[in-house]
């Protein structure tokens, strides 16, 4: 492990201690350092300059750095904590620590919220939802007519609005979650659990299917 500790944030933008972020989420240090390898293999797969950029990351996740859709750009833009437009060592370790088995529901739920909430005004407005469900049927390749999608959206948004006021707020999203648990259930990774340095890959399934919309 020496050649990993010798790394320095001269070396790498926004890499932090293993033993922080370790004591920071549900990760051990020795899954941090499988992480750090696993960093480097990402940030370096198209610009070699120790950051994960947008299509470094699609790549990542879609095997595509061309394709252009709102989920990847969605899950892209709340691991850039910073809103730099990019992605740094430390965001990378706390954002897939979201996903980890062990951490807590609360922070998927809300995960998921702020992923719907796409003009970041702390609300889910029914136009936003109609859109990420586009964007997952695209995703996995799911033909479906308007009429059915409009049926979708509205049987989601009048289940999840329970006030009634033409948007969903982070408690009504999180009871509506409650009775329906499979909206989250994507948001964790089992394979997290057990992190070598031999980390085959990495992924995100968005299967409009397990959402149950």
């Amino acid at each position: 492990m020496g050649c990993f500790h010798s790394k320095s944030p001269r070396h790498a933008p926004g890499y932090e201690e293993p033993t922080v972020l370790a004591n920071e989420t549900p990760f051990t240090v020795s899954e941090v350092e499988a992480l750090y390898i696993l960093y480097k293999k990402i940030s370096s797969s198209i610009i070699n300059d120790g950051l994960i950029h947008k299509e470094e990351f699609q790549l990542a996740l879609f095997r595509n750095r061309n394709k252009r859709d709102l989920f990847a750009d969605r899950i892209f833009d709340l691991f850039d904590y910073k809103r730099n437009g990019v992605i740094e060592f430390g965001e990378f370790v706390r954002s897939l620590a979201i996903f980890h088995p062990n951490a807590p529901v609360s922070d998927k739920v809300a995960f998921v919220f702020r992923l719907y909430d796409l003009r970041s005004t702390g609300y889910i407005e029914k136009e936003e939802l109609k859109e990420m469900v586009l964007a997952l049927l695209r995703e996995s390749d799911l033909i479906l007519s308007e009429d059915v999608i409009e049926i979708i959206v509205d049987k989601t948004f009048g289940e999840a609005d329970m006030k009634g006021d033409g948007r969903i707020d982070i408690d009504e999203w999180k009871e509506f979650v409650s009775k329906n648990p499979s909206i989250i259930k994507n948001m964790t990774l089992p394979y997290l659990m057990d992190i070598t340095l031999a980390f085959p890959s990495f992924g995100v399934r968005s299967d409009v299917g397990d959402l149950d919309l």
